[in-house]
C-alpha cells in the first residue's frame, strides 16, 4: 500500500514523549539541511511505485529516503545506519520524526527491498533533490553550470579476486549442494578431492611451481566437467529437476567453455555481470566491476549526474548519455555551456549544444587565458571521485546485480552532494558563532553579569 504519513505531520501531541525540537539545535547543519529538502515532492514522485490496496502500508517515504541519504553521506552499511539512527536525535529529526525514538525504525533488510522496488530510475529523484538542495543553500549557483567536468571510473564489486581454481571449486560446491537439496543421487560428488586440488594449486603457485599448479587446475576442471555432465544426464528426464538446476548448469557450462582470451568471461559466480576493466593505473592493472560516469561542476565539484554502465564502453561513447542525464536532473531552465574531458574521450561523437574540450598537456595553447584556466580545472573531478570511493561507498559495491550497480552510483553521487552542502552549512554555523559582532555581544553580556555580581556582593 501507499506509504504512511511522516510522524512530523501528526498534530497529535504526546504527554510523556520527548519532542525532538527541544533536543536539537536549530542551527545544526543537519537540521538546516532538513529544511532545505523538498520532502513532499519526493513523496509524490516515489508514490507511483506503491500499490493502492495490496499489502500493509509502507514505511514513510521521508524515513526511507533520509536513511539512504545518511547511509551514503557517512559511509555506513544498512545495519550500522539503523543502529546509529537510534542513538542520534539529529538523524531522527532529519528523517521526519517528531519524538525521540528508543527502538529501531525498520529492519535493515527493508532498505534492500525498498531499493529493489524503486529501481535506478526512481532513485535518480534522490540525486535530483540533492542538486536542488545545493541551489537552495547556495552551494552552487546557475553560473556554476556553465563549466562542467566529465569523467569515468571503475566501481569495483565486492568479490574475491577471480582465479580459475577458485571458480571451479566454488561451482562444484554449489552444484553438489543443489543436488543434495533436490534429492539427486550423484555418481561421485568430488567434494573431498576437489578441495585437496584447490588447496594444492594455491600452494604450488605460491612456491612458483607453475606446472604443478596448472596440473591441479586442470584436475579441478575435469572434476567439474564430470559432475556437470552427470547432473545434466540425470535431470533431463524430470522437468522439475531440470528447472532447479537450469541456471547453475548453464553457468557451469559457460565456465567450462571459457578460455584465457574469451569474451564475456565469468569472474564471479554470485555476480556474473562483473567485468574486467583496465584503466591504465600503475598500482592496479585490472579492476573487476563496472564503469561509472560522472558529471561535476568545474568550480565546486558538485555532482550533477552519475550513471552505472555495463559492457565496458569506450569513455568517449559515454559523454552523450552522461550530459543528457545531468541536464535532465538539473532542470530545463539550466544549461551547460562547456564540458571538459581528458584525452580518453577522443572521437566521442557528441551531438548537442555543449562545447566539448579535450584537455591535456600542450592542448589549447591558442585559446584565451580565461578558457585555459577552466581547462586546467578538468582534473578537479578526480578528488571528487576519490571522496565518493572512500567516503560514499563507491569504492566497493555490495548491492546485487546490474540494478544494484546503477543504484549505488546514483546514491554515492547524492551522498557526495550532501557532504558538500553540510560542509557549507557548518562553515556558516562556525562563522556565526565566532563572528566579531557576536563576540562583542558576548563580551557586553559577560561584563554586565560581572557588574551585577559585584553589586550583589556589595
Amino acid at each position: 500500500m501507499k506509504p504512511k504519513m511522516s510522524a512530523c505531520h501528526n498534530p497529535q501531541a504526546s504527554m510523556f514523549a520527548v519532542e525532538l525540537d527541544t533536543l536539537v539545535d536549530a542551527r545544526h547543519p543537519l537540521v538546516r539541511l532538513a529544511g532545505r529538502i523538498d520532502w513532499e515532492r519526493l513523496e509524490v514522485e516515489l508514490a507511483s511505485k506503491f500499490s493502492e490496496t495490496d499489502g500493509a502500508p509502507a514505511k514513510p517515504t521521508r524515513l526511507m529516503t533520509g536513511l539512504h541519504y545518511l547511509k551514503h553521506t557517512y559511509n555506513l552499511s544498512d545495519e550500522r545506519t539503523v543502529e546509529r539512527w537510534v542513538e542520534n536525535p539529529y538523524w531522527q529529526y532529519f528523517c521526519g520524526m517528531k519524538y525521540f525514538e528508543y527502538a529501531v525504525p525498520i529492519d535493515p533488510s527493508l532498505m534492500t527491498r525498498w531499493r529493489k522496488m524503486l529501481g535506478d530510475v526512481k532513485m535518480e529523484e534522490l540525486l535530483k533533490e540533492s542538486i536542488e538542495a545545493g541551489f537552495r543553500t547556495k552551494t552552487i549557483t546557475a553560473k556554476s553550470l556553465e563549466n562542467v567536468n566529465v569523467d569515468t571510473t571503475v566501481q569495483e564489486k565486492a568479490i574475491a579476486f577471480p582465479t580459475d581454481a577458485r571458480l571451479y571449486h566454488r561451482m562444484l560446491e554449489m552444484l553438489v549442494k543443489r543436488a543434495r537439496k533436490v534429492g539427486l543421487e550423484l555418481r561421485q560428488s568430488y567434494v573431498r578431492v576437489a578441495k585437496r586440488a584447490w588447496v594444492n594449486s594455491g600452494r604450488y603457485f605460491h612456491a612458483r611451481q607453475h606446472k604443478r599448479g596448472k596440473r591441479e587446475v586442470r584436475r579441478l576442471k575435469t572434476y567439474l566437467g564430470r559432475l556437470t555432465r552427470d547432473i545434466a544426464r540425470k535431470s533431463e528426464s524430470e522437468p522439475s529437476r531440470k528447472e532447479a538446476f537450469g541456471g547453475l548448469l548453464s553457468l557451469s557450462e559457460r565456465l567450462l567453455s571459457q578460455e584465457k582470451d574469451s569474451k564475456n568471461k565469468i569472474y564471479s559466480l554470485h555476480a556474473p555481470e562483473v567485468e574486467c576493466i583496465a584503466k591504465g593505473k600503475a598500482h592496479k592493472k585490472y579492476e573487476f566491476g563496472n564503469k561509472a560516469a560522472f558529471v561535476t561542476t568545474s568550480r565546486e565539484g558538485f555532482v550533477l549526474g552519475g550513471m552505472g554502465l555495463h559492457g565496458n564502453p569506450y569513455d568517449g561513447h559515454t559523454v552523450q548519455g552522461s550530459l543528457e542525464q545531468a541536464q535532465r536532473l538539473c532542470g530545463e531552465g539550466r544549461r551547460f555551456k562547456r564540458a571538459y574531458v581528458d584525452r580518453g574521450y577522443k572521437g566521442h561523437g557528441y551531438i548537442g549544444e555543449v562545447d566539448i574540450h579535450i584537455c591535456g598537456p600542450g592542448l589549447g595553447r591558442h585559446l584565451p587565458r580565461s578558457l585555459r584556466r577552466w581547462r586546467r580545472r578538468r582534473s578537479a573531478i578526480e578528488p571528487m571521485i576519490g571522496h565518493m570511493k572512500n567516503d560514499g561507498r563507491l569504492g566497493r559495491n555490495y548491492l546485487l546485480g546490474e540494478d544494484g550497480d546503477r543504484v549505488n552510483v546514483v546514491l554515492s553521487a547524492a551522498g557526495q552532494n550532501l557532504r558538500l552542502i553540510l560542509a557549507r552549512l557548518a562553515g556558516i554555523f562556525r562563522l556565526f558563532l565566532y563572528s566579531p559582532a557576536r563576540s562583542a555581544v558576548f563580551s557586553r553580556v559577560i561584563s554586565s553579569m560581572s557588574g551585577l555580581r559585584t553589586a550583589l556582593a556589595g
